[in-house]
């Protein structure tokens, strides 16, 4: 593996460069309650050589009394860090960890499979381009399988590897195997994703995890499968087209004015790719300008691609401020103050149209409120129903409409600038998460204020804040 190569000792810093320079890859874990999603990643940790002898001298002793696989290190602790969760049993928190290979680095996210963690499960998928979802042999798909899968679809993730754990509590049956896969390929035709495969493994033996097991002959000469262990479907996968290359969208971070020679915009690359003499368009006012630099810290770029920190300087000075995007000249964007998203909600309080929030997209602050619920998606069932309100973990198709016109990007197409989070004006406590569908038509009108919503906080920030003046509550009065 990479931290074991001759280079170490040989060539430090050829080493640095190289592992510098590798690919890398997010994914997330997730699956049923006890499907093995913690024990997965401990085995890949523990496989590749990437568990250090004192964590492995903490988790053995952590296993005599907090284990579940009797007198074996039980390597799902590498993950189940807080005291709770080894209690229990269970993952609560979203556990981040690093690895890496010789191929690609790696950084997981170890998601809860519980349904009043989804909030929890939506943030770990929120920046990763593979999901491994984990299915017990001896069940096959459950409720929460198909739920994690709709999230994760949800967030748009194109590469969904079933991991089909606990073979070897069926006897490593093929029969069984496909019976899985056609139960799973039937639910798929619902969802977006173009890539998704299959891998029968067991994790607390670690067939097929890391490295090709034995007991499964007919899955590596069977062309309908993959082939590969897991490890090696995770170096191999393709995420390089996953990015989007073709609309430029540059959401302006900030202004930079060092001295009366220059003024540059700063911001990281959401999507597209952006030269020296290409025509940019500023958005909301339209003024076009043409590329003059590409500015880093490293140097002036030839080409600067998605991900990448940059500052554009232009050949006129036009008004550009924070929180406008950098698109190409020929480029129609829909510019509104109202659009259709997904949104997922994350607070105890409910949410309720009419009520003012803060949003953040890219860039922009402004307020705004979610003006009508289209519908609430059962994350069970994927059945949808009318409601009035959203609580904890509940996800919906909503209208939402701003105090300003802003520019409009499909999620799917562009998830840097289609993506915002909801803010509670009172408590600046971030609430929920959303992902635009498309711009609905614009309300030239302004928006209709929840009177009552804003007495009550009201109230509550004095009773909050002037204790002294002994105001009531009024909840009970509105």
């Amino acid at each position: 593996m990479a931290h074991q190569s001759t280079l170490i000792a040989d060539n430090i810093e050829q080493y640095l460069h190289e592992h510098e320079n590798k690919d890398l890859l997010r994914f997330i874990t997730c699956g049923s309650v006890d499907d093995g999603k913690s024990t997965l990643i401990g085995r890949l940790l523990h496989d590749s050589k990437m568990i250090f002898e004192d964590q492995l001298a903490a988790i053995t002793a952590a296993s005599k009394t907090s284990g579940t696989t009797g007198d074996t290190v039980d390597l799902a602790l590498l993950v189940d860090g807080l005291q709770s969760e080894r209690e229990q049993g269970i993952t609560i928190d979203v556990a981040y960890r690093f690895f890496s290979t010789e191929k690609r680095k790696f950084i997981i996210a170890d998601t809860p499979g519980h349904e009043q963690y989804t909030r929890n499960m939506a943030t770990g998928a929120s920046n990763a381009s593979l999901a491994i979802i984990l299915i017990d042999a001896r069940y096959g798909v459950q409720t929460q399988t198909r739920r994690h899968s709709f999230i994760a679809d949800l967030l748009g993730i194109q590469h969904l590897v079933i991991a089909v754990n606990k073979m070897d509590l069926v006897g490593f049956s093929q029969a069984r195997f496909d019976e899985i896969v056609d139960e799973y390929q039937a639910f798929a035709q619902n969802l977006n994703a173009t890539d998704i495969r299959f891998v029968p493994i067991s994790a607390l033996d670690g067939d097929n995890v890391v490295n090709a097991s034995e007991q499964t002959p007919w899955y590596f000469n069977d062309s309908r499968y993959a082939g590969e262990a897991l490890l090696s479907l995770l170096e191999n996968v393709e995420i390089r087209r996953d990015k989007n290359l073709t609309n430029l969208r540059l959401p302006v971070q900030y202004v930079n004015r060092p001295h009366l020679d220059f003024r540059g915009y700063c911001g990281t690359l959401a999507a597209g790719v952006v030269r020296p003499g290409q025509r940019v368009k500023a958005l909301p006012s339209q003024k076009i300008a043409t590329v003059e630099r590409v500015v880093t810290f490293d140097g002036d770029l030839a080409a600067a691609y998605p991900g990448q920190a940059i500052t554009l300087t232009l050949d006129e000075e036009i008004d550009i401020s924070r929180g406008d995007w950098l698109v190409a000249a020929d480029e129609s964007v829909p510019l509104s103050n109202a659009f259709s998203a997904d949104i997922v909600w994350m607070h105890d309080e409910v949410l309720t149209p009419g009520k003012l929030y803060d949003f953040k997209l890219a860039t922009r602050d402004l307020s705004g409120q979610v003006r009508h619920i289209d519908y609430q998606t059962d994350v069970n069932t994927l059945e949808k129903h009318a409601c009035d309100s959203l609580s904890l973990n509940a996800i919906a198709r909503c209208e939402v409409e701003l105090t300003a016109e802003i520019p409009v990007d499909d999620y799917r197409q562009s998830p840097g600038t289609g993506s915002f989070i909801i803010i509670d004006r009172l408590t600046n406590v971030t609430v929920g998460a959303g992902m635009i569908r498309n711009a609905v038509a614009a309300n030239d009108t302004a928006p209709q204020t929840d009177w009552a919503a804003f007495e009550r906080d009201l109230n509550a920030l004095v009773r909050k804040h002037f204790p002294h003046w002994e105001a009531k509550d009024i909840r009970s009065l509105l």
